[in-house]
């Protein structure tokens, strides 16, 4: 009984912190994505063909490339620039400022 009380616990214990780690601020994210403006447009809409338009990108699909240019695992340079200093939260609001975009 004891370890299915702790084994509960513990499921709504990862649940409640998954929640919270997946909640992302959209205004930090416009704030946070001046930077991104001068190639992807200040909409999220690029006015250069080769430049991925980024508003209303799935926010799991902008934060996973995110990553990879931050570990360099997807390799170009001005993104791999851009990144670095991202935190992941930074990449979250930012990916949920690009999704609520149209």
């Amino acid at each position: 009984m004891k370890r299915q009380f702790l084994a509960v616990l513990s499921a709504l214990t990862l649940a409640a912190s998954a929640n919270v780690a997946f909640a992302a601020d959209a205004a930090a994210g416009k704030a946070k994505s001046a930077s991104c403006a001068g190639c992807h447009g200040a909409k999220g809409i690029s006015a250069v063909p080769t430049y991925p338009n980024l508003a209303g990108q799935k926010a799991a699909y902008t934060v996973k490339q995110l990553k990879a240019f931050k570990d360099k695992s997807r390799k170009e340079p001005t993104m791999n620039a851009m990144a670095a200093p991202l935190s992941d939260t930074d990449m979250a609001n930012i990916a949920a400022y690009y999704e609520s975009l149209k």
